[in-house]
Order: C-alpha cells, then sequence, then structure tokens
C-alpha cells in the first residue's frame, strides 16, 4: 500500500467519507469538513498511525497533501 493509500484510507476514517481522493495538490479547502478541530484530530491520527510527532510550526505550514507526505517521508514514517 502506498503513502498516498495509506494516508487517503486515514482521512476516510477521520472525515467519514468513503469517497475522499488525495492528490499532492489537495488542501483543506478541498475535503468538507477539515476546519481547525478536524486538523488536529487529523493530524494526531496520523501521528498514531505513522509513528511520528509533529511540531505546532510543521503543522502550520503544511500547505498541502503533497507537504505532508514530504513532511512524513523526511520523519521517517514507519
Amino acid at each position: 500500500m502506498t503513502l498516498n493509500d495509506q494516508l487517503e484510507e486515514l482521512f476516510r476514517e477521520v472525515f467519514g467519507d468513503d469517497d475522499i481522493v488525495l492528490t499532492d495538490e489537495t488542501t483543506a479547502h478541498d475535503i468538507a469538513g477539515w476546519d481547525s478541530v478536524a486538523h488536529i484530530n487529523l493530524m494526531c491520527s496520523i501521528e498514531q498511525r505513522f509513528g511520528v510527532q509533529f511540531t505546532g510550526n510543521e503543522l502550520a505550514e503544511l500547505q498541502n497533501i503533497g507537504a505532508l507526505k514530504q513532511l512524513l517521508a523526511d520523519k521517517g514514517r514507519r
């Protein structure tokens, strides 16, 4: 399973939407319900699933899914 597939699965779980399809260009504006609270829940879920820890600055600076994938790669996701 690719990283994109894993993230898609996680996003679908967090947002309760089996129709979510992620691309590197996907942003919070592209997903219904992705507000500040959902962002925190999502990042906590990603930390747990991938065994990483984010800093506040890292989370604030993420521009899109491509940037999230790069951050996970840099942190050596499991």
